[in-house]
C-alpha cells in the first residue's frame, strides 16, 4: 500500500461520509482550473465542511509526507489550483457560509467557498457592496480572491482584494488554526498571505470590507477607429486628474468575439472600444463625465454612448465581462495572459504584440485593465493544427517578455502559479528568489502546500538544488533541509 493510499484511508475516517472523492472518473473533475492546458489528475480529492476539517486534513498530510493543494471554485488562470497526482487536493466549495454581516462596522465574515458576487447581494438592499471585482465574480470564491489577490475591472480606484480583507483565519502548512489581522502588531502576516496562491496556508474564514454604494455612477463607452486612439484618451482622462473607477479596453479581435458570444452589439467597425465608469457625489461625476466625454472626442472617438439605466450600463459591460469566454467562439484554444506595464509603454507593447503576431501567424485578442497598464492578451491558437500550441506559447512568453522590458510584470492579478513560474527569473535574481524563499520556508519548510507553484523549481524547501553547486542558501541559513 502507498503512503497516499494509507493517508486516504484515514481521511475516509475523520470525514463525512461523501466528503473524500477517489472515483477516477470524479477526479477529472477537478484536474484543471480555468488555464486548461496545464491538466493533472489528483491522488484524492477532499470536500471539508469546515476549518476543523481542513486542519484535520493538512495534518494528516503532514503525518504521511504527502503534499496538498487548496482548491476553490477553479476558475483562476494560472494553474495555482492544478493538482498534484501524488497529493490531495482540498476543495473548499462545500465552506460557502456567510458567517456574518456587520454593516455598522462595515465588514462580513464569510467562508472561503462563498462566491464574490454573493457577498455584494447579500448587502445591495441595505446600501453597501463588496468591492473588488474579477470578470468571473459571478462563479469565483472569495478563498480563491485571497489566494491570488485578484483585482477586477474597478481595482484602478478601489484596489485589489488586499485592500479590502480585514482578517483571515487560516490553515498553516502544519494544520494549526490561526488568526491573521490588518490590526496585528508587527509584521503584516496578513499582507503576505493574501496573494500567496496557497503556499503558506488555506484560508478558512475571511473577514472582508464592504463599501458604501456610490451616490452615482455613469458608464460610457466610446468607439474608435485604432486601438492607439483609445490608448490616447486612456493617457488624456489620467492626465487630466480624472481617476475613473474604471477604464477597460478591447481591440477589435475581442469585440469580434464578445460580438459573436454576448451579441453586445458595440458599435460596427471600431477598432478599439473603450469603457469608463465614473462614480461618486454627484456634482463630481457631472463634472467628471463633461472632461471624458470630451477628451473622447478630442482623441477621436466616432461614437460614445452613455448608459441612461441599470439595464443599459450591463449592457455596456457584458461584452467586457464576457471577453475571455467569448474569444471561444472564435477560436478552438487560447491563453489568457496576464501582464502589466506603465501606462505610457502601453503603445509600444501593443506594438510589439502586433509584430509577434505576424512573427509567428498567431492571432491575439487585447482585452485590459486599460487605466492601470494590466494587459490580458489572449493568444488564440488551434492545438489541432501541428505546431500551432508550441507557438502560441512562444508569443505568450514573448508578451511577458515585453512587460518586463518595459518596466512591467509578469502577472498583475492571475497570480504566477505552475505557468508563469518558469517567468520568475526573468523578473528577479537568484537572491531575489532565495530571499522569497525564506519567507515561504518560514511558514511551510517541508514544501508540502501547493509546490510547484510561484517559484521556479528547484529552489522549494523540499527538493535537490539540481546545478547549483555546494547547499541551497536556505539550508546553510539552517531554515530549510533536503528530504
Amino acid at each position: 500500500m502507498s503512503e497516499l493510499e494509507r493517508l486516504t484511508a484515514r481521511l475516509a475516517a475523520v470525514l463525512p461520509p461523501g466528503a473524500v472523492i477517489t472515483d477516477p472518473v470524479r477526479l477529472r473533475t477537478y484536474e484543471c482550473d480555468g488555464l486548461t492546458h496545464h491538466r493533472a489528475t489528483p491522488g484524492v480529492v477532499v470536500l471539508p465542511d469546515g476549518a476543523e476539517q481542513v486542519a484535520a486534513v493538512v495534518r494528516l498530510c503532514g503525518e504521511h509526507g504527502v503534499p496538498f493543494v487548496a482548491r476553490g471554485s477553479g476558475t483562476g488562470l494560472s494553474g495555482g489550483a492544478l493538482p498534484r497526482t501524488d497529493g490531495v487536493l482540498i476543495v473548499t466549495s462545500r465552506m460557502r457560509r456567510i458567517v456574518e454581516i456587520d454593516i455598522p462596522n462595515r465588514r462580513a465574515v464569510v467562508e472561503p467557498g462563498v462566491t464574490n458576487l454573493a457577498i455584494t447581494e447579500a448587502v445591495r438592499d441595505q446600501g453597501y457592496y463588496y468591492a473588488p471585482d474579477p470578470s468571473s465574480q459571478q462563479v469565483c470564491s472569495i478563498g480563491g480572491n485571497v489566494a491570488e489577490n485578484s483585482g477586477g475591472a474597478h481595482c484602478l480606484k478601489y484596489g485589489f482584494t488586499v485592500n479590502h480583507v480585514l482578517a483571515a483565519e487560516i490553515v498553516t502548512p502544519d494544520g494549526d488554526i490561526v488568526e491573521l489581522s490588518a490590526m496585528d502588531a508587527g509584521y503584516d502576516l496578513l499582507g503576505a498571505f493574501i496573494g500567496s496562491e496557497g503556499t503558506l496556508g488555506i484560508a478558512t474564514k475571511i473577514t472582508v470590507r464592504l463599501s458604501r454604494a456610490p451616490e452615482a455612477v455613469t458608464t460610457l463607452l466610446a468607439a474608435f477607429t485604432s486601438i492607439e486612439a483609445g490608448g490616447h484618451a486612456v493617457s488624456a482622462i489620467i492626465a487630466a486628474g480624472v481617476v475613473p473607477a474604471a477604464i477597460e479596453m478591447m481591440d477589435a479581435l475581442a469585440i469580434e468575439a464578445a460580438e459573436a458570444a454576448v451579441h453586445c452589439s458595440y458599435p460596427a467597425g471600431a477598432g478599439a472600444v473603450l469603457v469608463v465608469e465614473l462614480d461618486g457625489p454627484h456634482a463630481e461625476v457631472e463634472h467628471q463625465f463633461a472632461a471624458v466625454e470630451r477628451i473622447c472626442r478630442d482623441s477621436g472617438a466616432f461614437e460614445i454612448r452613455v448608459a441612461a439605466s441599470a439595464a443599459e450600463r450591463a449592457a455596456i459591460w457584458k461584452g467586457r465581462k464576457s471577453a475571455f469566454a467569448a474569444v471561444g467562439r472564435i477560436s478552438p484554444a487560447y491563453i489568457v495572459q496576464d501582464g502589466v506595464v506603465p501606462r505610457t509603454a502601453l503603445p509600444r507593447v501593443l506594438a510589439g504584440i502586433d509584430r509577434l503576431q505576424e512573427e509567428f501567424g498567431i492571432r491575439v485578442a487585447n482585452v485590459f485593465h486599460a487605466g492601470d497598464g494590466n494587459l490580458h492578451p489572449l493568444v488564440l491558437f488551434d492545438d489541432s493544427v501541428p505546431g500551432e500550441a508550441e507557438r502560441a506559447e512562444i508569443v505568450s512568453g514573448r508578451i511577458l517578455d515585453l512587460c518586463i522590458e518595459h518596466g512591467g510584470s509578469i502577472t498583475g492579478e492571475h497570480g504566477v502559479g505552475v505557468d508563469k513560474a518558469r517567468y520568475m527569473p526573468r523578473m528577479f535574481t537568484g537572491d531575489d528568489l532565495d530571499t522569497m524563499q525564506l519567507v515561504r520556508c518560514a511558514f511551510d519548510p517541508r514544501g508540502l502546500a501547493n509546490p510547484g507553484k510561484v517559484f521556479p523549481t528547484p529552489r522549494l524547501c523540499g527538493e535537490v538544488p539540481g546545478v547549483r553547486k555546494g547547499a541551497h542558501p536556505l539550508v546553510e541559513a539552517g531554515l530549510a533541509e533536503q528530504f
